[in-house]
């Protein structure tokens, strides 16, 4: 859940002088870029500011990407295409170790995957639908492997297990902690490898999900305003929607909405504000129902699943959209988000006192990405019990039993 956007990402090492023509141009733009989009976000970051970067005219930059929408196809397409030819490359029976190298990859390429994840959808439905392909791909590629490795499992069952291991792997990119000596690799390879060789009923396939849900009943104006406004945020991102955009999906003037909020900036605070409050109240109720950290992790992993499988909009605004606010909102709201991993991982250390607490806190990041992954993607969302078979997969991915 906790952003990692604040933390600055590594600048390039070394720009190229002003009038040069170096031969990887095209490959110091698209570092540039991804660096730019990480730290700042898609739509603060101009095609001015890229060149800049590099040292070159917007003009000289155009030669390479047609406008910034291609520029953001490129960066996420190149990173995609490198998990690709790693999977190309790899035989059967190595899948042991490929589950090591698509962690260490992962953990490379940290600031791409945020840019999937909060970024693409500024680009148009085709160029969207592409790289989407592209993921897929890679996912399938991965189930063919994994069921090379146990032919007892169902296309639907290695699907999810696939796409459990991805999240894990990815989850690196949406936070900023470190370990020494390669230890990230290591904690997320043996979280991935515990995911992959769990036991799973079979998942039977359902009604096909879209992604989106029915709209919700709303007991008043203000609720209808922030219920619109979340799908809303969620499908364009905070920027692509206007006051006259949730206007009219509540049946109201723009101008209306400013009897209940005061901005734009308001309405996703309340947004916020609310999922922080009701997770903070999910875990409050576990902790008072529990008799020990083991039964509270359990209920905690099945109220936010519940909560995440039911809202997946708004899980989406508390991982991406908290960069919009201003710089004491983003304080307050990412305290808030710290400190309610932060009563996770003094469960899970009760638990396993063996674990340090940077690394108990990698571990719970990875299995709420994990279930906001899986939550958000249509296809995983229409298996029957995926949410029960999700949770459990997670609770072993943190060593319970």
């Amino acid at each position: 859940m906790e952003s990692p956007v604040s933390e600055t990402h590594a600048h390039l090492e070394m720009r190229p002088a002003r009038g040069t023509r170096p031969s990887n141009r095209r490959a110091l733009i698209i570092e540039a870029a991804t660096d730019l989009f990480y730290r700042n976000g898609f739509t603060k970051v101009g095609i001015g500011d890229v060149a800049e970067a590099v040292a070159v005219g917007p003009s000289a930059l155009y030669r390479h990407f047609r406008n910034k929408q291609a520029l953001l196809h490129a960066v996420v397409g190149e990173a995609l295409n490198t998990v690709s030819t790693l999977l190309d490359g790899w035989r059967d029976e190595q899948t042991d170790n490929l589950v090591g190298a698509l962690a260490a990859m992962m953990v490379e390429h940290r600031a791409t995957n945020v840019l999937w994840h909060r970024d693409a959808r500024h680009l148009n439905p085709d160029l969207r639908a592409e790289l989407r392909h592209q993921l897929r791909t890679i996912a399938n590629r991965l189930v063919g492997l994994l069921r090379s490795q146990r032919p007892e499992l169902d296309e639907n069952q290695a699907d999810l297990l696939a796409w459990a291991a991805l999240g894990i792997a990815t989850s690196a990119s949406f936070h900023s902690l470190e370990l020494p000596n390669g230890r990230m690799v290591g904690v997320l390879t043996d979280m991935m490898d515990v995911v992959m060789g769990a036991q799973i009923p079979a998942l039977e396939s359902g009604v096909p999900s879209d992604g989106s849900q029915q709209p919700r009943w709303s007991p008043s104006r203000r609720t209808a305003i922030l219920n619109a406004a979340t799908e809303l945020f969620g499908e364009r991102g905070f920027a692509g929607v206007g006051m006259e955009d949730i206007g009219a999906a509540v049946g109201i003037a723009g101008p209306s909405i400013y009897n209940h909020f005061d901005s734009k900036e308001n309405i996703l605070v309340a947004i916020l504000d609310r999922g922080n409050g009701i997770l903070q109240a999910y875990m409050d109720r576990e902790i008072i129902r529990a008799t020990g950290a083991a039964g509270a992790l359990h209920g905690l992993l099945a109220s936010y699943s519940g909560f995440s499988f039911e809202n997946s909009p708004a899980i989406g605004l508390l991982v991406s959209e908290i960069d919009q606010l201003s710089p004491e909102e983003r304080h307050r709201l990412r305290r808030i988000q710290h400190d309610y991993i932060t009563q996770w991982v003094h469960l899970v250390r009760q638990l396993r006192p063996e674990l340090d607490p940077i690394e108990a806190r990698i571990r719970v990041q990875a299995v709420l990405h994990t279930i906001n992954d899986i939550a958000a993607t249509p296809h995983l969302r229409s298996f029957r019990d995926v949410e029960d078979v999700t949770r459990q997969l997670c609770a072993a991915a943190l060593g319970l039993a």
